[in-house]
């Protein structure tokens, strides 16, 4: 097997593992313990479903993108004053200017994407209650999240 194909093997992997979605954890009272992990799992999946039916906010993806799109102003913004100054320094600001915006809007979105990846995300506190609620209903009691 090449190097390369370990290496994209691995890091597949990796991004698999840190963007694993969190779930709730039940504690192991009598209800767990009568139906069994299987079913908990799936008490657990239908009340997901139910809650994303429910909130339709699309949890924190719509925060993500507001907060790529902050990053990649900035990025742009301080690249750009920065790629000024440097190109009045060489004698050229306005393509200083441009390129420093075209390399600090780059590392804004790459800045955001890396930290997403690498990063668990908490549900949206309002999707995280109502499977909480929906799983009291079922006996569950519900401790938190990972």
């Amino acid at each position: 097997m090449n190097r390369t194909r370990v290496g994209l093997s691995a890091g597949t992997l990796l991004c698999l593992a840190a963007c694993s979605p969190v779930r709730p954890t039940l504690y192991p009272n009598e209800e767990y313990q009568k139906v069994g992990a299987a079913q908990a799992d799936q008490d657990i999946s239908d009340c997901e479903s139910k809650a994303e039916q429910y909130v339709k906010s699309g949890g924190q993806g719509g925060q993500r993108a507001k907060e790529a799109a902050r990053n990649v102003g900035v990025g742009a913004a301080v690249g750009a004053a920065g790629g000024a100054v440097g190109g009045a320094i060489y004698g050229n600001a306005g393509e200083g200017a441009a390129a420093g915006a075209a390399g600090g809007a780059t590392a804004g979105l790459l800045g955001t994407l890396f930290g997403w990846m690498f990063s668990k995300s908490e549900p949206d506190p309002v999707y995280r209650t109502f499977v909480e609620e929906c799983l009291r209903g079922k006996g569950y009691d519900p401790i938190g999240w990972q």
